[in-house]
């Protein structure tokens, strides 16, 4: 019942807090590192937007923003430097993604995302156009990496709640927020 009343920032600095704990707790298996393999897939689905549909320049635009801004995540991530968050993320999502990668960087360990593939569905684009919410399902392979050695590696699928808003020249990821998988419980936002 108290989760529910926390802000979403409170709710973001403790699922943080919590993964690095898990991640932490899984230390002592020490892999060797692989070199990381930048691929990734974006995969949108404009279908169901409404009430206003998505135009077909709008459309591509979100995906090849949507895919540089997990990109620019990833290399935050990988460098501990909050630099590579400044391109395609704003408001909320880049505060809590920047304290994750701040609070990565004080245990000196750095993470890599690999492998990205998104499904994009548009549940609502606003009529003005100044606004798109989406669900996101990425797949992704994590590393937790501490120098050169692997202390912590697996395949995962989550699933997110973004809104993203038009800048002068692209869409910003305002909002990514995960959520929960089917028999889950709670909401959070949360870092990837």
């Amino acid at each position: 019942m108290i989760f529910m009343k926390m802000t979403s920032t409170t709710k973001t600095a403790i699922a943080a807090m919590l993964a690095w704990a898990l991640i932490a707790a899984c230390r002592p298996a020490v892999l060797r590192a692989e070199p990381p393999v930048t691929s990734s897939t974006v995969q949108l689905n404009a279908a169901g937007a409404g009430p206003r549909s998505v135009e077909d320049l709008t459309e591509r635009t979100i995906a090849r923003d949507y895919d540089a801004a997990w990109k620019g995540m990833a290399q935050a991530f990988a460098q501990g430097s909050t630099a590579p968050l400044n391109a395609y993320f704003t408001g909320s999502a880049k505060t809590a993604l920047a304290k994750a990668v701040k609070s990565q960087q004080q245990s000196g360990l750095r993470s890599q995302y690999t492998n990205q593939s998104h499904k994009l569905r548009v549940i609502f684009y606003a009529p003005e156009g100044d606004a798109m919410e989406l669900q996101d399902t990425a797949e992704f392979d994590f590393q937790l990496m501490d120098g050169d050695k692997v202390v912590h590696q697996e395949h995962t699928v989550l699933h997110y709640v973004v809104l993203m808003t038009p800048s002068s020249d692209r869409w910003l990821v305002r909002r990514l927020d995960s959520i929960p998988e089917v028999g889950e419980k709670e909401v959070s936002s949360a870092q990837p």
